[in-house]
């Protein structure tokens, strides 16, 4: 009963925490979601040369298509941004910041790098559920096509960009032997699961939130590291995509796991 009662009262402070958050929750939500874009499209400006170098160096391809390339980031990633901010053809900026994803996957020899192809598929299960937000309830994903309910592309949608979201927490895993990772690792499974499966959805997520915030800002301290140092970027590159994780579960906190889980199952019951 005991255990009941305290998983009454973390729902009790859950709920408060979104009555009281409610009208800027989706904003922040969003802001951090887009923020590894911002700051690799503003990167792109700013280390043009070296990125386009790097393209040239590596795949050959000459120096017009390189340009592009880095073009091409930096337009659609910034494009892409400001789009989503502002609400207009969100859609759209959407699926331009998926096709920026793929494309730097390969680019940047991340599909061989389980890590990072793991970071960048939670990446892309934040735009997911961003997808999922700014589509009309029971619109349908082919025209002329009702919706049936929860087989709605847009449940389906919110239930892939769950379980996507979880993968970036599969990276933070530390298999040693110490009683402090032994029990983040329990801990973390178990919220995850949750998330995935949809059940205690905002307050698994909401917990998440805090906890990655946490090691976000004390793995990935990366202004405690002199910018002309590499790893200042490798760390700066970790912490915004953390950022952009935690804004995909600030959208789960917001919005809801959606029809595809065991909290909408729950009311049926």
């Amino acid at each position: 009963m005991g255990q009941e009662d305290l998983m009454s009262t973390a729902e009790d402070v859950a709920d408060q925490f979104l009555r009281v958050t409610k009208q800027y929750l989706p904003h922040l939500a969003r802001l951090c979601l887009i923020s590894t874009f911002l700051e690799d499209g503003i990167r792109m400006w700013f280390q043009w040369n070296e990125q386009r170098d790097y393209i040239e160096g590596t795949w050959g391809c000459g120096y017009f298509l390189a340009t592009c390339f880095v073009l091409l980031n930096l337009l659609g990633q910034l494009g892409g941004c400001v789009l989503i901010l502002s609400r207009n053809f969100a859609q759209y900026a959407c699926f331009g910041l998926f096709g920026i994803i793929a494309l730097q996957t390969v680019a940047y020899s991340i599909l061989w790098d389980l890590k990072f192809l793991m970071r960048n598929l939670a990446l892309g299960g934040g735009l997911l559920l961003l997808l999922a937000e700014s589509r009309s309830e029971g619109k349908s994903m082919f025209a002329g096509v009702p919706s049936m309910g929860e087989s709605s592309p847009k449940q389906y949608m919110q239930l892939g960009g769950r379980v996507l979201l979880v993968l970036m927490f599969m990276t933070l895993l530390h298999f040693d032997a110490s009683f402090f990772s032994i029990l983040q690792n329990m801990v973390g499974t178990a919220l995850i699961v949750l998330v995935a499966i949809g059940f205690k959805t905002k307050l698994a997520a909401l917990t998440l939130v805090v906890w990655l915030f946490a090691i976000n800002v004390y793995f990935n301290a990366f202004w405690t590291v002199p910018a002309y140092k590499p790893m200042h970027d490798f760390l700066k590159y970790d912490f915004f995509q953390t950022t952009s994780v935690i804004g995909g579960l600030l959208l789960v906190v917001a919005l809801g796991p959606g029809g595809v889980s065991m909290d909408e199952k729950k009311k049926e019951w």
